[in-house]
């Protein structure tokens, strides 16, 4: 069975708003990946990268985690709605 994908054929619907997000509080990806460890999840800088340039599928608790480092909700990361 095929893995969905957006109308653009992208894996994920968050990256633009997240690499929005990552910059607007001036973070490298290694940074919001140690922001996110403080906050007890596991995820590194290679993930970030690869959720950035849609080449890997983003999970529930991957959105959790960063609508909480950003505080924003899940309809901004997935819609950019506020």
């Amino acid at each position: 069975m095929p893995k969905p994908r957006t109308p653009d054929g992208e894996k994920n619907l968050i990256s633009k708003q997240l690499i929005e997000l990552r910059k607007r509080q001036g973070y490298s990806q290694r940074d919001l990946a140690h922001q996110l460890q403080l906050k007890g999840y596991d995820i590194d800088k290679n993930v970030i990268t690869r959720i950035e340039t849609n080449q890997r599928y983003v999970t529930d608790m991957e959105i959790k985690a960063f609508s909480e480092v950003f505080s924003v909700s899940y309809d901004y990361l997935i819609d950019g709605d506020a």
